[in-house]
């Protein structure tokens, strides 16, 4: 075997990358990393992205990879390690670089350790180990593995990385064959309002239009890129995703991405959201505004998202990270989960602590988010 660290994800084929991904995850997919290497999205000097992607080769086929960055700041992770950062610089010591094993700016989960099928005893050891290797040679504080699925956050913890629990909300669909048969799950007051919400946006002379990467134009992705860029201007954030990227992504994952576009009444599109299909799930990622319309974020964000799974067979829509306003409209809460390793071992013991503690507060807070749960109490979702 031959184990490789690359800088730059194209130095891999796309081919054999994409083999080693499951349940078809855009996400993971070589063009979808690729393109943000491609556009400027991942800049050391501005968004502290470095790829220091794992490989791991068998007569000269890829047989085990793992996405992988160096970072010299916490920026667009989404599980937030400010603390640990702060309390590393109040004892003298280098936090950063630390290494992360995630999807850029993208809180999903799915398989962070790439490997054949029914190897997996074999190779996540020898992947976790160049990972270490790796942090050594950088004298990195840390590794960091977010949003990974059971079997592999599972398989970490009895390595002895620190787990962490957060929670986000996802919706889930229980076989239903319309929006209605969703909305019949739901208790009278919040089946109301969900109607009334849309009726607002129609009402409003809005039109919505679900395009894919093969149907929407050039015209429609400078439209979205506009969004995304004034949202986070206007929210004092960093815009690191670029019209290049856009098209280019969309033109190589085709049907795996949804644009939701909204157009009012004088044809003007005026709002859109992006989102992303694996074989099984829907992702919601990104939204924008020109014009405000009572109740458009509900519509474009999360019932066109609803309506597009219940006609695909989708089984979970996972919309993003945080936001409790997403309950009352179907949306449960769900234990999200990160593995982490800090290299400094009399840090991991306070740090364990802290994670031990933080587990509660989620449970905690799960429940109390499930007591205000749309759906009618004889339903099972």
């Amino acid at each position: 075997m031959q184990i490789q660290i690359l800088d730059r994800l194209d130095t891999i084929p796309a081919a054999q990358w994409n083999a080693l991904v499951q349940d078809n995850n855009p996400f993971l997919r070589h063009e979808f990393l690729a393109a943000l290497e491609h556009h400027g999205c991942l800049s050391i000097e501005e968004f502290s992205w470095l790829p220091r992607h794992v490989a791991i080769y068998e007569d000269e086929q890829l047989i085990a990879a793992l996405p992988l960055y160096e970072k010299d700041n916490t920026y667009g992770e989404f599980v937030f390690d400010h603390a640990w950062a702060q309390a590393y610089d109040q004892h003298g010591m280098r936090y950063f670089p630390k290494l992360v094993s995630t999807i850029p700016y993208t809180p999903a989960s799915g398989q962070r350790f790439l490997v054949q099928a029914g190897r997996e005893a074999e190779l996540y050891p020898l992947l976790l180990s160049a990972v270490m290797q790796v942090a050594e040679a950088l004298q990195a504080s840390s590794f960091h593995c977010l949003f990974p699925p059971a079997e592999q956050l599972e398989w970490m913890a009895q390595q002895g990385l620190t787990i962490r629990h957060d929670c986000q909300f996802h919706w889930r669909n229980v076989g239903y064959s319309t929006f209605e048969d969703f909305l019949a799950a739901l208790t009278s007051k919040k089946r109301k309002n969900i109607r009334q919400e849309r009726r607002k946006v129609a009402d409003a002379g809005v039109t919505l239009r679900q395009l894919d990467g093969n149907t929407a134009t050039v015209a429609d992705w400078e439209h979205f890129a506009f969004f995304y860029q004034h949202t986070f201007e206007s929210k004092w954030g960093i815009p690191t995703l670029n019209l290049g990227f856009f098209r280019e992504m969309a033109q190589a994952l085709g049907d795996q991405v949804l644009l939701i576009l909204a157009d009012n009444r004088e044809g003007e599109c005026i709002a859109g959201s992006l989102m992303f299909r694996s074989a099984t799930k829907l992702y919601g990622r990104h939204w924008g505004c020109t014009q405000d319309v009572d109740s458009l974020h509900f519509e474009a964000c999360y019932y066109q998202g609803i309506e597009y799974c219940i006609q695909h067979g989708l089984q979970i829509f996972e919309p993003g990270a945080q936001g409790e306003h997403k309950i009352p409209r179907g949306f449960i809460p769900t234990l999200t989960r990160s593995a982490h390793w800090l290299r400094e071992a009399h840090f991991r013991q306070a740090i364990e602590r802290h994670a031990t503690y933080e587990k509660g507060s989620v449970a905690d807070y799960m429940r109390s988010a499930s007591e205000h749960l749309p759906y009618r109490p004889d339903f099972t979702y």
